[in-house]
């Protein structure tokens, strides 16, 4: 599969498969393609040449609009649109109609108890009826999951959910990250980023892209090595795994 746009290729030849109770993390350098996979994940871009299946649905004879859904989406472009003035509870609720800003759509009490679970679980229902506008970041991001949660996806697509957070929030993020992966009821998971330290334990696969290309995908322990890191980032690099995390340093 392959994406190009003005003659030149933003993804290329890129074949991958996601089984159901897989964990991916994406990584690569700043312009390396991960936010363009996960649009054409996400249903919102089409390959310009090659298939893409989503959910057993091959993109381009599928309604979208009937797949989104299935998705759970977390992603800066997103969070932009959500209106400053919505309540927290309006943020997650009101993705039950796949809108963002409540209008005079009717939700029932199996919606309302799905959301105040999912505001228990992300940590911040004591939040409910704050406008999302007076949230920190590392509060908005939380919000943001809870809201691509609310649709019960077959997948969760996260695009850098850590990105401009501190570091005690970005540590509290992969906590309940590390959380939502073991739990053998939640979706199948695709998160970007370009730190190896965001990557929360259970984790189980990693994709690593440079110029748009597959440098290295199959299981966590065999693509975050300093070798295929170097690789996707083109300087020499080291990697270090201690209790449950990576880290990783320019040698």
């Amino acid at each position: 599969m392959t994406l190009s746009r003005d003659g030149a290729d933003l993804v290329s030849n890129i074949s991958w498969s996601i089984g159901a109770n897989e964990r991916w993390v994406v990584l690569g350098a700043n312009g390396a393609g991960k936010t363009t996979l996960l649009s054409i994940l996400a249903g919102r871009l089409h390959p310009t040449r090659g298939t893409v299946h989503l959910l057993g649905e091959r993109l381009g004879a599928v309604d979208v609009f009937e797949l989104r859904p299935r998705l759970g989406l977390c992603s800066a472009s997103l969070a932009d649109c959500i209106p400053p003035e919505e309540t927290v509870a309006d943020v997650v609720l009101t993705s039950a109609y796949a809108v963002i800003g409540r209008f005079c759509e009717q939700y029932d009490t199996m919606d309302q108890a799905r959301g105040a679970a999912l505001l228990r679980q992300l940590g911040i229902a004591h939040l409910a009826q704050r406008r999302y506008g007076t949230l920190s970041e590392g509060e908005r991001k939380r919000a943001q999951i809870a809201r691509a949660l609310m649709t019960d996806p077959e997948v969760l697509l996260l695009d850098e959910p850590a990105a401009g957070l501190d570091l005690g929030a970005r540590e509290d993020l992969v906590r309940r990250l590390s959380a939502l992966t073991a739990d053998p009821d939640a979706p199948a998971l695709v998160l970007v980023t370009h730190h190896v330290e965001e990557i929360p334990p259970g984790i189980t696969h990693a994709l690593l892209l440079r110029a748009g290309r597959v440098v290295s995908a199959g299981k966590l322990a065999d693509v975050i090595t300093g070798e295929q890191l170097s690789a996707a980032f083109g300087m020499p690099m080291t990697v270090r795994y201690d209790e449950g995390r990576f880290f990783a340093r320019a040698v």
